[in-house]
């Protein structure tokens, strides 16, 4: 679609070259790198690439619905990402077999939003 779009449309341009540059450079910069992958496919697949480019992320959450009996890079085990470098061998990587709409949320809220209220709640904080 975006093919026959450009006709009418010539001054559209889609270049992803420059978004993963961004995204391996960050990688290839951080001190430490973590991966919360929400889904699968490309994604995935570039956000695994980056930190491959920096030996591996030292954090790893992927959560999709993906088995990997299809071989399919959204149901490829964390285990694959450790022995192609993407993940770092020390690393303790999840992988949540769920539906991400539902569970996502829960995730953020059991952790980040939990030690947010929990801070609020202590009598040493500034308010």
């Amino acid at each position: 679609m975006m093919y026959f779009h450009s006709y009418k449309n010539p001054g559209l341009v889609l270049d992803i070259l420059p978004d993963l540059r961004l995204l391996n450079t960050m990688a290839v910069r951080a001190k430490n790198a973590g991966m919360i992958i929400v889904g699968g496919g490309v994604v995935k697949h570039h956000i695994c690439n980056a930190n491959l480019m920096r030996n591996g992320a030292n954090f790893s959450v992927f959560l999709n619905t993906a088995n990997e009996f299809d071989g399919s890079d959204s149901g490829a085990r964390p285990d694959e990402a450790i022995s192609w470098g993407k993940i770092r061998m020390d690393a303790q990587p999840v992988k949540v077999y769920a539906e991400a709409s539902l569970i996502f949320p829960l995730l953020v809220a059991e952790t980040f939003a939990r030690a947010f209220h929990e801070k609020k709640k202590s009598p040493s904080s500034a308010d």
